[in-house]
């Protein structure tokens, strides 16, 4: 008991540190879709002392909150941190509500070398840690599988639009990842500046991301987390 008591008052203490240090600046939101290389970037701005979103917070506000349409508590939420990344930041329309909400704000889109690439890396992925016998999930493996709590998953997945019946159908999914990054290109056309397209596997790509901060490192590299 005392352990959870000291563990629940070093996350509320880390909060307010974060919220703290973030007061007053540029916020960046990583909004390319989930497999395209979110985790690397998160661990890049953990790596330059970024304050950081508490990813569990943000998953409670996509099952609570997105699925509904009510984006004004995930808006209320970007105020506790300055880099937010994967769900619901990842998903279509949140990154239209946090646009108008943090007016100055950057966006960075992760993008795969093609979008089969990044249909191979999602099932690949998913297959390994929610699917039977190394398969792709169906959808009642997504509706049990564990991660979070049960059910999540299953939202997940059903972000691309797909059936219960072929929940991980290519031309679907693919169509949707390529509607989605069009979308987000289209919102940003007349300010660049707001906008990094940015694939992390690319030569050149992490001076290309510092350089859209306007900061300098010490690393050379983006660090590889969860490659697929």
């Amino acid at each position: 008991m005392l352990k959870k008591f000291k563990r629940y008052v070093g996350r509320i203490a880390s909060d307010f540190i974060k919220q703290r240090k973030s007061k007053g600046k540029i916020k960046y939101f990583c909004i390319g879709r989930n497999k395209t290389g979110t985790t690397s970037l998160k661990a890049a701005f953990e790596a330059l002392d970024y304050p950081m979103g508490n990813q569990r917070k943000a998953e409670v506000l996509t099952v609570n909150h997105y699925f509904a349409g009510n984006f004004q508590p995930i808006v209320d939420y970007c105020k506790s941190a300055q880099v937010f990344q994967d769900v619901p930041f990842s998903y279509p329309e949140t990154y239209k509500h946090l646009d108008k909400a943090y007016p100055g704000s950057k966006f960075i889109l992760t993008v795969r070398d093609s979008p089969e690439q990044w249909y191979n890396s999602i099932t690949r992925f998913h297959a390994k840690m929610f699917g039977k016998d190394g398969r792709i999930p169906t959808a009642e493996d997504l509706r049990a599988a564990k991660y979070a709590w049960p059910g999540f998953m299953y939202n997940v997945v059903r972000v691309h639009g797909t059936t219960d019946e072929d929940p991980y159908n290519k031309d679907t999914m693919i169509a949707h990842y390529e509607r989605y990054n069009r979308e987000v290109v289209e919102h940003f056309k007349d300010r660049p500046e707001d906008l990094l397209v940015i694939n992390v596997a690319e030569k050149g790509a992490y001076q290309k991301f510092v350089r859209f901060l306007g900061v300098n490192s010490p690393c050379d590299d983006f660090p590889w987390e969860n490659r697929t």
